[in-house]
């Protein structure tokens, strides 16, 4: 892992303008209203060769621990545990305030080194608030204008004393890791020559970490099924709606309870996404925004339904978006534990969704608890099951032998007395499943028989409940000019 740097200071002093300045991207939302960030958002960093992991956090606020404002303090406090520093950033323009001061305070009790960054710092408006900045007790302060960019540069010999060291050790750790695994490929690719089989260069990416997204809408429970996971508060979570904005990653390890193997896991949090005509918040936007964003990132998505609302219009829409960017996807129902008439209500659901999701038939369905653990190993395992097939790639050769007994089964039509023919069929692509038919007059094959191709494709190739791709493609006619 790398050394890990943490954004501290109170709320609208632009933690999150200096983190996206930082990872090169904007990665967290920012907005002139206080309050914008909730969780803590990681991303990775780097300053003339200096590599680190930058953590952005919510703004810290003096209020009592049971109210939201009150929680993300305490998110904010549990980030410093095991970081190797902190960057504790006020508004130069505004000066040293009381709550800085307060902040100062607590920072000082720890035993994490701290870096002192002065934002907003361009014109003779933040000189007074940097000669301020002194009495914390930080050092020197690192002047930065994180909007405009200025000043990045001088982070790097602040932060080079603190974790400089750290980072030639990553470095060279992970040169290591990347010749193990091109050694590891080298060890598959000999070994499938020598059984006589195609070496296929996309299952190296089903070793990595499996990109799991949770989506659903808001109150469904999807942070604290998040946090049920990874045995800890990681997630901020209460019984106001909407309090998740960021779309938040974290890296975990899961031991699967049938093999006792450990599997990488990268946790994908997401805004609750109601229904556009209610979305008017420009901030609310934004995260729906985030949300979507995340699931074209993941390569499995988690549906999250409340089992005591059931199914909605809403919820059937959030799925066909997710099947729609080519996703795996699986349907959970949350809060099993306090769910009424409980077998009903899974039938009922799994009938809807045969309705209502007709591209993709037969999405795995389960019914969990994030109160209480139940049926999360059990989905997990599916996870990663349902992204081996979303990978998989058919040789062409069995391909085709598939192809020729459809057709045989059942001959393409003869619109108005003229012949489609079918010639053959390929695998262009992975993730998700892509294919190309090759024949003449495709322009006239009817909807309906592609769909009995895609269809005979999920039953009888094994691709069930992953979204297929079928391209149709005619020779060019070198005579229609």
């Amino acid at each position: 892992m790398l050394p890990q740097v943490i954004i501290i200071g109170r709320p609208n002093v632009g933690k999150s303008t200096l983190f996206n300045r930082l990872v090169g991207k904007k990665l967290a939302l920012v907005d002139d209203q206080p309050g914008v960030t909730r969780d803590r958002r990681s991303g990775d960093a780097e300053i003339a060769g200096l590599k680190f992991e930058v953590v952005d956090t919510a703004g810290w606020e003096d209020d009592d621990p049971h109210t939201l404002p009150g929680r993300m303090r305490k998110q904010t406090e549990v980030s410093l545990i095991g970081a190797d520093a902190a960057m504790m950033v006020i508004d130069a323009r505004a000066g040293v305030t009381t709550l800085d001061e307060e902040i100062a305070l607590w920072l000082r009790s720890q035993k994490v080194p701290v870096v002192m960054v002065c934002n907003k710092a361009e014109g003779k408006a933040a000189e007074a608030g940097i000669f301020e900045s002194y009495a914390l007790g930080f050092g020197d302060p690192v002047p930065v204008s994180a909007e405009h960019g200025e000043g990045i540069a001088d982070l790097f010999g602040a932060l080079w004393p603190i974790i400089g060291d750290s980072e030639a050790r990553i470095e060279a750790e992970e040169k290591a890791a990347a010749e193990a695994k091109a050694t590891k490929v080298q060890q598959d690719r000999d070994a499938a020559e020598e059984a006589g089989e195609v070496y296929e260069e996309i299952y190296e990416d089903i070793e990595g970490p499996l990109k799991l997204a949770i989506v659903g809408r808001p109150n469904a429970g999807k942070s604290t099924l998040i946090n049920r996971l990874l045995g800890e508060d990681r997630l901020l979570t209460g019984p106001e709606a909407g309090i998740t904005r960021d779309s938040i990653a974290v890296d975990w390890k899961w031991t699967d309870p049938r093999s006792g193997e450990e599997r990488d896991i990268r946790l994908i949090d997401t805004a609750g996404m109601r229904k556009r005509a209610k979305v008017t918040d420009k901030l609310e936007k934004l995260a729906v925004q985030d949300a979507k964003l995340a699931v074209d990132f993941a390569e499995v998505v988690v549906l999250l339904l409340d089992a005591t609302k059931g199914l909605e219009h809403q919820d059937l829409k959030i799925a066909s978006q997710v099947v729609e960017e080519g996703r795996a996807l699986m349907i959970a129902i949350n809060k099993w534990d306090v769910a009424e008439n409980a077998s009903s209500l899974f039938n009922g659901i799994k009938e809807a969704l045969n309705d209502g999701l007709a591209q993709v038939r037969g999405v795995p369905l389960f019914a969990v608890s994030a109160k209480t653990g139940k049926g999360l190993d059990t989905m997990l395992g599916a996870a990663f099951e349902l992204r081996k097939t979303w990978s998989k790639r058919v040789p062409t050769a069995a391909l085709n032998r598939w192809f020729d007994d459809a057709l045989n089964a059942n001959p393409p039509p003869a619109p108005k007395g003229k012949r489609i023919k079918l010639r053959y069929i390929t695998q262009v692509g992975t993730r998700p499943p892509r294919f190309v038919v090759f024949g003449t007059r495709l322009d006239m094959l009817p909807t309906s028989y592609e769909r009995y191709l895609v269809n005979g494709i999920r039953r009888q190739l094994g691709f069930d409940a992953v979204p297929v791709r079928v391209n149709l493609k005619s020779p060019k006619n070198p005579f229609a000019s």
